[in-house]
């Protein structure tokens, strides 16, 4: 080997030390490509063709034209105006009545009610996107009655954990549990005590049976830390323009913004229209025609 470095670096004409060196060198370079080339990564492997294939990501809310989990239901036209008949998650009857242009019955509706279980205080809630917002194409870890399933904690859900899914109809709410989360017991409660009645109109019901003092809902006029949390409707949602309406008997000196419109760091309005308070984000125009415009009867 030193004699061989000794004939290149030294002795013997410059240009067939040149030659010698450019050979050498070639020869050098040959094993340290080889090396590089060995070390990128292997091609990905081909799909299981017998695995199913991955579930795709659930669409952005801005996106989805048709949301499973909202109701549509027919107003009537009255000298310029809508007329909506609703139905709140506790029973109680309304007519709403509006400015056309406003489109409440396309923006579509969703119930929404608090419930105590044993003392703590959880939500249900109608996922906008329906189902698959909760399951996302998986599996569920157990149920706890025919219609009602248990789900993973969703990523960036920030406190939240477990989800119960219950299914009444077409509707399907979530109760999203909250730090240790509710014992086996309870859940097992909740689950066997809810009752959901869907109205001909399409409107969800909800009552508690046979579940004991342990499970109570919500009243309309209830607060938890100063938000209202008896039942709602909310009409629109996702990422766009919303309107809650919450019964609230004494209005005028309860009222307070809901969380989903609270929560969304936009421009809010809201006025109380007998016992019901009407609460809105979106544009300046928007909320000046719900504001000014809407009127609420009950029957």
């Amino acid at each position: 080997m030193a004699e061989r470095f000794d004939v290149i670096e030294s002795g013997g004409e410059r240009g067939r030390r040149r030659w010698i060196g450019l050979v050498v060198l070639a020869l050098l370079l040959v094993p340290a490509v080889s090396l590089l080339v060995s070390q990128d990564p292997d091609p990905a492997p081909a799909p299981d063709p017998v695995s199913p294939p991955a579930p795709g990501p659930i669409r952005s809310f801005r996106t989805i034209d048709n949301p499973p989990n909202v109701l549509h239901a027919e107003a009537t036209e009255r000298g310029g105006d809508e007329v909506l008949d609703v139905v709140f998650p506790h029973g109680a009857r309304a007519k709403v009545r509006y400015p056309a242009e406003l489109g409440l019955a396309d923006m579509g509706s969703r119930p929404f009610q608090g419930v105590w279980v044993e003392g703590s205080y959880r939500q249900f809630v109608a996922p906008y996107g329906g189902e698959m917002q909760i399951t996302q194409g998986g599996e569920p870890i157990r149920n706890y009655a025919p219609n009602v399933t248990l789900w993973p904690r969703q990523a960036g859900s920030g406190g939240y954990g477990q989800v119960l899914m219950f299914a009444f109809g077409p509707w399907r709410l979530a109760m999203y549990d909250r730090g240790t989360g509710l014992s086996f017991e309870e859940r097992t409660a909740l689950a066997e005590g809810l009752r959901g009645k869907v109205t001909k109109d399409g409107y969800l019901v909800l009552s508690v049976e046979d579940a004991g003092d342990g499970v109570r809902l919500a009243q309309p006029g209830g607060t938890v830390r100063g938000e209202p949390v008896g039942p709602q409707l909310w009409f629109g949602g996702g990422a766009g323009t919303m309107v809650v309406l919450t019964p609230a008997p004494g209005c005028e000196r309860t009222a307070t913004v809901p969380d989903v419109i609270s929560g969304r760091g936009r421009p809010v309005d809201s006025v109380c229209r007998g016992d019901v308070q009407v609460t809105v984000t979106g544009s300046q125009r928007f909320r000046d025609q719900v504001v000014q415009g809407i009127r609420i009867t009950h029957e």
